[in-house]
């Protein structure tokens, strides 16, 4: 199995806990790691390069921090020309059988996304999973490390969650 994740982190110079977390699985065999801070500046997104690392996986993963109960603006972006060239491009069936899933790291407690806000985590993924739905593939829950500390990590658990 092919694990592709695709990381985007508004603050990348300051993350402690998702270099963390890259840096833990960044030897594993059949895992790439596309950070789209550092391969895509300024939003320059190269849709065909980005379809071939579609293509060549059998799992992607979104890993970002939650900010604003959102992805990073460059990971919708990228959902908005590489999601796009795929449906109207020449293969719009080519992520068919994959599967997808979203590792977020979150500054508050697990309490803060347990719904008494107005939403639970899963359902502030709901559209980021449909898109991915729609394309025919199958959706993994989401694992989200709340009260995130880079001392403290699941290592094992992100590990075992992207393949590595």
């Amino acid at each position: 199995m092919k694990t592709l994740i695709l990381f985007a982190h508004t603050f990348w110079e300051n993350s402690k806990v998702n270099k963390a977390l890259l840096e833990s699985v960044q030897d594993t065999p059949n895992l790439t790691i596309e950070n789209l801070t550092l391969t895509c500046p300024n939003g320059n997104i190269d849709v065909e390069a980005q379809k071939a690392l579609l293509k060549n996986a059998d799992t992607i993963i979104f890993q970002f921090p939650l900010f604003w109960f959102s992805t990073p603006s460059l990971l919708k972006e990228w959902q908005d020309r590489v999601l796009t060239g795929i449906l109207y491009g020449s293969e719009p069936k080519m992520l068919e059988g994959k599967s997808f899933g979203i590792v977020t790291t979150a500054g508050g407690a697990e309490s803060s996304y347990d719904g008494h806000h107005g939403a639970t985590i899963e359902d502030i993924f709901v559209p980021i999973y449909h898109s991915f739905k729609y394309l025919g593939v199958k959706p993994k829950k989401p694992f989200c490390i709340f009260s995130a500390n880079a001392q403290n990590l699941p290592l094992a658990d992100y590990k075992a969650y992207v393949g590595a």
